[in-house]
């Protein structure tokens, strides 16, 4: 019997696609994940969108500070920490314009990172002249300060600087300003720092851990977190952080955290998101993030994107 990997890309017009890189790694403590746009590109990422018949371009990279001769503490903030933040700031900003300039010339923003701090450019390139809900597919909130974060890794704090919390209510560049919390789901959590977790239990965001998916099926919270985040908006976002999945699948993230969620459920939800989009046309844009070549095994973590990738943009079996 002969089987055939069909999509559902003509359904949704074939929306041309802008690949993004972003090869940073300023947010994290780690390094190597600088170089995880070029591992996701030589995973196949191209190949894949071209066999799914979407006219897509890649722009290429953004230019990235050296963080080796830059000054880490010297953050233009009057409290809390964030390391490198005045450079993620500027790069955040040229990154909300490469979004923006994309979504006006009718094509979705395919953003590759790089450290999860590059959200915080893609929400507000997004989000720049409509409202937008956000899907967070990730092991951790990702809502820390200046003020609360206990390392200054700004990529553990990408979604309060989208929101405006804290510190980062002063910072213009970094505010989505087409997204409140009642639009964003956060959906694999398991690894939350004490005062983030206050944090997050006192916003208006809608929040799964990894125990909601195993008590009510991953199919029913990703359909629930769907209908949230796209509740009065004109589109969506969706963050995918690899370290959203069990390391024994994606070993090469920088923050791995044991039990998250396996191979198939992530494909069940990623055809959750492509029938989504096939059915309202709702996705705005998609990032990938966190990949680490330095810390991956034979670069299955980057091929793992582009199959997630594939997925969420109407991949099928059948």
């Amino acid at each position: 019997m002969a089987t055939n990997a069909n999509t559902d890309a003509d359904r949704n017009e074939n929306t041309p696609i802008r690949v993004v890189g972003v090869p940073i790694d300023l947010g994290a403590d780690r390094r190597g994940v600088d170089m995880g746009p070029s591992a996701i590109r030589y995973a196949g990422l191209a190949g894949a969108l071209e066999t799914l018949g979407y006219d897509t371009t890649d722009a290429g990279d953004l230019s990235v500070p050296n963080a080796e001769e830059r000054d880490p503490s010297a953050e233009p903030l009057e409290s809390g920490r964030a390391r490198y933040l005045r450079e993620i700031a500027d790069l955040t900003a040229e990154l909300a314009d490469t979004v923006a300039d994309a979504v006006s010339e009718g094509q979705l923003p395919l953003v590759l990172g790089g450290d999860h701090s590059i959200a915080i450019g893609t929400l507000a390139g997004a989000s720049r002249d409509v409202s937008i809900g956000a899907l967070w597919l990730d092991a951790h909130g990702d809502f820390n300060t200046p003020e609360t974060s206990p390392s200054g890794n700004v990529h553990g704090m990408p979604l309060a600087a989208a929101l405006g919390r804290g510190s980062f209510g002063d910072c213009e560049w970094a505010h989505a300003p087409g997204l409140v919390e009642e639009n964003v789901a956060l959906v694999g959590l398991r690894r939350v720092d004490d005062t983030e977790r206050v944090a997050i239990t006192d916003s208006d965001v809608s929040t799964y851990t990894m125990s909601a998916i195993d008590e009510r099926g991953v199919t029913d919270v990703v359909s629930e977190a769907l209908d949230v985040v796209s509740q009065g908006v004109d589109a969506v976002h969706v963050s995918i952080d690899l370290d959203w999945l069990d390391p024994r699948r994606a070993p090469g993230v920088g923050t791995p955290v044991r039990g998250g969620v396996t191979y198939r459920e992530a494909h069940a939800v990623m055809e959750l998101i492509a029938k989504r989009h096939r059915e309202e046309d709702f996705l705005r844009s998609l990032e990938l993030v966190e990949v680490n070549p330095i810390l991956d095994e034979h670069n299955e973590t980057a091929e793992l994107a582009v199959e997630l990738a594939a997925s969420a943009l109407g991949k099928r079996i059948l």
